[in-house]
């Protein structure tokens, strides 16, 4: 352990001294459990269902657990567009469902100078985090595969608008055909770039928001 640490102050100060960008820490990853079969691993741009708790590492302390404290529930996020720490975007990429792990994050990928509620400033994190399940990222190609039901590679008013009512009724609202039609209009005005009516792969999973 000391001729580590001695190898890594010794290459880090002889970067420093020749002017060069010290490498950003790296999240360190432990796979506590992996399932045998993986139909399917995280990559940028998925939404992430997981279940997690978070440790300061200095003294043990538990700060978070989506078990036990707040609603109990585990939480969505999308991989990778900073919805969450940057030791989460690049700790949970390549991860299968029911996989867990355990992450070691330094404070430049976690909460940095400032800390934030219960961490400390300058404070390396643990999380134990177990993935629940993935779905497909709100730009992703495949989203885009699953609206355009007539596979002409574009998306025409209905075919939106029938998106957005089964998004609603998934989450439990009732449909709403005005609403709809209002959110529809709306996203064409944004994103059909080129007024032909259509929104195209491209401007879809290059320009959309709302969906």
């Amino acid at each position: 352990m000391l001729l580590a640490c001695l190898t890594w102050f010794a290459t880090s100060f002889s970067a420093y001294a020749s002017g060069a960008k010290l490498p950003e820490p790296e999240v360190k990853i432990d796979v506590l459990y992996r399932p045998f079969l993986c139909h399917r691993k995280t990559k940028l741009g998925d939404m992430l269902l997981v279940h997690y708790e978070g440790f300061l590492e200095s003294n043990g302390t538990m700060f978070h657990s989506s078990r036990i404290l707040g609603d109990k529930h585990p939480v969505w996020f999308t991989l990778g567009i900073r919805e969450v720490i940057k030791g989460w975007d690049r700790g949970l990429q390549n991860m299968c469902v029911g996989e867990k792990r355990k992450l070691t994050i330094p404070p430049t990928l976690g909460y940095g100078k400032e800390g934030k509620g219960k961490i400390p400033p300058e404070s390396t994190l643990i999380f134990d985090i177990e993935l629940m399940e993935i779905r497909n990222g709100p730009r992703s190609h495949e989203s885009f595969q699953e609206m355009d039901l007539n596979d002409d590679w574009k998306l025409s008013k209905e075919e939106v608008k029938e998106y957005l009512r089964k998004e609603f009724e998934r989450h439990g609202y009732p449909a709403n055909s005005t609403h709809h039609e209002v959110m529809v209009e709306d996203i064409f005005k944004k994103e059909d770039e080129d007024n032909d009516g259509f929104i195209s792969a491209r401007e879809f999973t290059y320009k959309h928001d709302e969906l």
